[in-house]
């Protein structure tokens, strides 16, 4: 079985496969105080939440049967401590951490292809391949990233905007009167209410950004909207999902299955 990681700002996504078959997927906190030891005791203790608690599993193994890991990373910090876990841990496991050098098989039309999130491209790796192109990823996670992936697969650029989450944040640290919300649909655009009107704001203000966005890039693509495909994809997509209209697909677990892919053209 094949452990993907998937690194980001905010949360770490974690996902098994067994094959081309997602049989669990995790999402924790992105903690850049976790050390390596924790990381290890973490992942095992995830992956032996369906083994018997009276198995006895050596110190150095996950509790289940790994035959590689993949790994990406946003987060250098914690990119560290997780190349100590697998030098100190898994150096006899087959192991790829997405940088600079691996094969991606995704040709990067950019200035500096160097300044691409690796996360950024795994996922347009991930959306040719099971939906073809042209297509837009989006990934409205910490940041709302925006990536537009050519007819060949190849990544030739995107957009990136300020997440729903620290906007927030940000609107409650300099708005004396208002405060942190929770993320849910009100009952209308036209709030009654400051809760619902921070709500009616995030909620429909971001769907609107990423139907305005989309919208663009296809008209700067010069191509069809009905060619192009947009899928939606990070942890906090749920939340605007149902209010976008230029949404054709959502994929929870894009990046591990672009991390998936990675890891087989590699080893």
């Amino acid at each position: 079985m094949l452990l993907c990681v998937d690194i980001g700002n905010s949360h770490t996504g974690l996902g098994l496969f067994e094959g081309d078959k997602l049989l669990h997927q995790w999402r924790v906190t992105t903690a850049e105080s976790r050390t390596a030891d924790e990381w290890f005791v973490l992942l095992r203790g995830l992956l032996r939440g369906g083994v018997d608690p009276g198995h006895d599993v050596p110190p150095g193994q996950l509790g289940v049967p790994t035959s590689g890991i993949a790994v990406c990373s946003t987060v250098p910090m914690v990119l560290h401590e997780v190349r100590q876990v697998l030098e100190r841990y898994f150096c006899d496991v087959p192991h790829l951490i997405v940088e600079t050098g691996v094969r991606t098989g995704v040709p990067v039309h950019m200035d500096n292809p160097r300044e691409v999130g690796t996360d950024r491209i795994v996922n347009a790796l991930a959306a040719s391949s099971l939906f073809g192109g042209p297509c837009i990823v989006v990934d409205v996670g910490t940041a709302t990233t925006f990536d537009v992936v050519s007819p060949a697969g190849e990544y030739v650029g995107g957009a990136i905007a300020p997440g729903i989450e620290i906007s927030l944040e940000a609107l409650g640290r300099r708005g004396s009167q208002l405060r942190r919300v929770e993320l849910a649909r009100p009952r209308s655009v036209i709030a009654k209410n400051t809760v619902e009107a921070l709500q009616s704001g995030a909620v429909f203000g971001f769907a609107s950004q990423v139907d305005g966005v989309v919208a663009r890039m296809v008209e700067a693509l010069g191509a069809r909207r009905s060619d192009v495909t947009v899928v939606a994809t990070g942890g906090l997509a749920p939340v605007i999902l149902d209010e976008c209209a230029q949404v054709d697909a959502h994929e929870p677990a894009l990046t591990l299955i672009g991390l998936r892919l990675v890891f087989e053209r590699n080893c």
